[in-house]
């Protein structure tokens, strides 16, 4: 079966960067990462063709020029709709791995928060922590929903949880709040 319009588009990066130094390899990898770029192989990598990744795919290829590597660039799609389908279920079980981590990370604030709670820790400097711990699981929180594009399943947890963090945040900054008021 052929692709039609409503196919997926995907871009394809093969990527070659010598190994020594190996600073650009890493560089180049951990881009790939940080983009959420799916390995399909040694030294290949996908993204969908979608602008949210346009400016990843121009970082990586900028990393691995810095150290005198390449990246030859494909627009592609699956030869059989099945081969479109396995590449987005491939790129949606990453993110699923992604919001796991992420759902993981909410359950340690959830147990700072109930530990601070229990030793009556209501300080600013506590405070001001917490803020910051949840400062970056709203970023992760962001990033992760920038590169699921296909919106796993999990995606939906993730909003609660998050949700839920910034309500215990909430509750504990009233108690600390309470606390110093009481001096």
């Amino acid at each position: 079966m052929a692709t039609d319009e409503s196919t997926t588009r995907w871009l394809v990066l093969i990527v070659k960067v010598p190994a020594e130094p190996s600073r650009h390899r890493v560089a180049v990898w951990r881009e790939l990462r940080r983009v959420g770029a799916l390995q399909v192989g040694q030294g290949v990598w996908t993204v969908p063709n979608v602008p949210v990744f346009a400016d990843g795919v121009a970082r990586v290829i900028q990393l691995a020029e810095r150290g005198e590597g390449e990246v030859m660039v494909l627009d592609a799609a699956g030869r059989h709709e099945s081969d479109g389908a396995r590449l987005e279920a491939l790129f949606t079980a990453e993110r699923s791995e992604e919001w796991k981590e992420f759902l993981a990370d909410c359950a340690k604030f959830d147990a700072e928060i109930d530990k601070e709670i229990a030793s009556a820790k209501f300080t600013v400097a506590e405070l001001e922590e917490e803020e910051q711990s949840l400062d970056r699981l709203r970023r992760w929180h962001r990033d992760i929903m920038v590169r699921d594009v296909f919106v796993a399943a999990s995606s939906a947890e993730a909003e609660q949880r998050l949700k839920a963090c910034a309500d215990r945040l909430a509750d504990y900054t009233e108690r600390v709040f309470a606390a110093l008021h009481q001096m």
